[in-house]
């Protein structure tokens, strides 16, 4: 009686889901349409959180001090393979803290390098660090498409083109999509003209 049941509870379903499975199922996600305060380091937040997570998850999260913002990037990073550098993590923290910290506890590092210069002052300078700066990897790949497209993908499409440079500093520096396809770019709005013609050039030379 038990197996009869069981046969005649899996025609059923068959015959509920073959229509559905024939012609395919189609889920269609909502817009993401939020998106993180402007500030310090938004640009880095909306370059590596929104990889996995959208602005809503982070946004809707308790209000952590820095310790716990920071034990959440670093899990991030270790636990499931965030491409996040030692310095990011920093830089994150700082910005969590600051924008959706606790009320107390939001003690926000003043980042030093290595020669005691603010690292605010102090640019990297070349694109690869830029590159690793911002976190760009997480979104390209040199050869192949990612999220975004490969970085020889770039180079190839505007190598016959002398304002190669600006049209890339442009779509640095205020996002956006269409042009390689519906998934946006985040506004990289604090980079400075400097950085971001720097990444530009590097772009271009990945042939």
């Amino acid at each position: 009686m038990q197996f009869r049941a069981i046969a005649i509870f899996l025609a059923t379903f068959v015959a509920v889901s073959a229509p559905v499975l024939a012609g395919g199922l189609k889920i269609e996600l909502p817009l993401e349409t939020s998106s993180f305060i402007r500030g310090e380091h938004s640009d880095i937040a909306s370059a590596q959180c929104l990889i996995c997570h959208s602005a809503e998850y982070v946004t809707t999260q308790p209000r952590l001090n820095r310790v716990g913002w920071k034990a959440s990037i670093v899990k991030m990073r270790e636990k499931y393979g965030a491409p996040i550098s030692t310095n990011q993590v920093e830089q994150l923290a700082d910005y969590l803290v600051t924008f959706y910290g606790a009320a107390e506890g939001n003690q926000v590092r003043t980042p030093v390098s290595s020669n005691g210069i603010p690292a605010s002052v102090e640019q990297p300078s070349s694109g690869a660090q830029l590159i690793t700066k911002y976190g760009c990897a997480g979104c390209h790949q040199q050869r192949l498409k990612f999220v975004g497209p490969a970085w020889k993908q770039i180079a190839e499409k505007y190598q016959h083109d002398p304002g190669a440079a600006e049209k890339i500093i442009q779509q640095v520096k205020n996002g956006g999509s269409g042009k390689w396809g519906p998934v946006l770019m985040p506004a990289f709005t604090s980079i400075s003209g400097a950085e971001a013609k720097a990444i530009a050039e590097w772009l271009l030379q990945q042939k």
